[in-house]
């Protein structure tokens, strides 16, 4: 199998280090995944904040947040208040079409700001988006997973984020996570040096982000915050793949079936046409109804505009 090895785009947001994946220049969504990020890992000291991300929308996507260490508080224009902690998934649904949409906030938490007892004084999440399929009429929603299907599988121990998935000894898995389209999410962290085996659809894009460690497979290595990319082409004639990896390496696999409409996005938003991204910016900017309020005393993020040239 051919195995791409997709570089990190690295930036600060608010202090924080982050690895983004996707989008990634040249390459397309990964099914319906459109957007990856690596927030952290970091450590806070007593005196700060950790991250505090003001109110801000979405349009034709739902966020995906998989958390493997802190707390972080949501708070939604829908009225939902949750706080995400080490390995739950937190999905939220922006609706499709021109009247719909979404805003939030995330910020972290700890001991003595709301945080369980035992909340860490860091950060390390996987924050992706879903673009929604647009021929679909979907309406906005908000769902917590504190509970997901986990298992031992030779060196490594598994969680399915979202999706189904059989394993190379016949076992059979389904994640409760809410869909609208064919997608997978695997967590995948190494207990023993040794190997794994990952089953594969047919009709999937794949992609393999290293969270922690390294990961061989296929003569090919990837590194941390690096992101391995498997092409439908390829995977119509393989079955699985091999990865191989020492202990403490942590893995989070992503595949699904390509969406029929195209995938456009700028600053938060998604949508298939450039129209849409457009009026959303205007909407946004002007205090539009279809983004609700969320009651929160953190910033408004002003949209900004389209850069010109930008393709539609």
């Amino acid at each position: 199998m051919t195995i791409k090895t997709l570089n990190p785009r690295l930036a600060s947001v608010g202090g924080i280090p982050i690895a983004r994946l996707l989008p990634n220049r040249g390459h397309q969504p990964i099914g319906a995944w459109c957007f990856l990020d690596h927030a952290g890992p970091v450590e806070f000291d007593e005196d700060e904040s950790g991250i505090q991300v003001g109110r801000h929308p979405h349009t034709n996507l739902q966020t995906f947040s998989w958390m493997l260490n802190g707390e972080v508080l949501h708070r939604d224009s829908l009225g939902n208040e949750q706080v995400i902690a080490k390995n739950q998934v937190n999905v939220m649904t922006a609706g499709t079409g021109p009247a719909q949409g979404i805003s939030h906030t995330e910020q972290s938490i700890f001991p003595k700001t709301g945080g369980s007892p035992d909340a860490a004084r860091g950060l390390s999440m996987v924050q992706l988006w879903i673009a929604l399929p647009t021929d679909q009429q979907i309406e906005r929603g908000f769902h917590h997973y504190p509970q997901l299907p986990t298992w031992r599988e030779d060196s490594a121990e598994m969680i399915l984020t979202t999706g189904r998935y059989t394993s190379v000894t016949g076992e059979y898995y389904e994640a409760p996570t809410i869909q609208y389209s064919k997608m997978i999410g695997i967590d995948v962290n190494f207990l023993a040096d040794g190997e794994v085996t990952l089953n594969l659809e047919p009709n999937f894009e794949y992609g393999l982000l290293v969270i922690e460690g390294k990961v061989e497979s296929e003569g090919s290595t990837c590194e941390k915050d690096q992101l391995f990319r498997f092409y439908d082409s390829d995977i119509a004639h393989s079955s699985g793949i091999k990865l191989a990896a020492k202990k403490g390496t942590r893995l989070m696999v992503i595949g699904g079936e390509p969406l029929n409409n195209k995938v456009l996005l700028w600053w938060n938003f998604v949508a298939d046409n450039k129209q849409e991204l457009e009026q959303s910016i205007i909407d946004w900017n002007n205090g539009h109804k279809r983004f609700g309020e969320v009651d929160s005393t953190m910033e408004r993020l002003p949209a900004p505009e389209l850069p010109k040239g930008f393709k539609g």
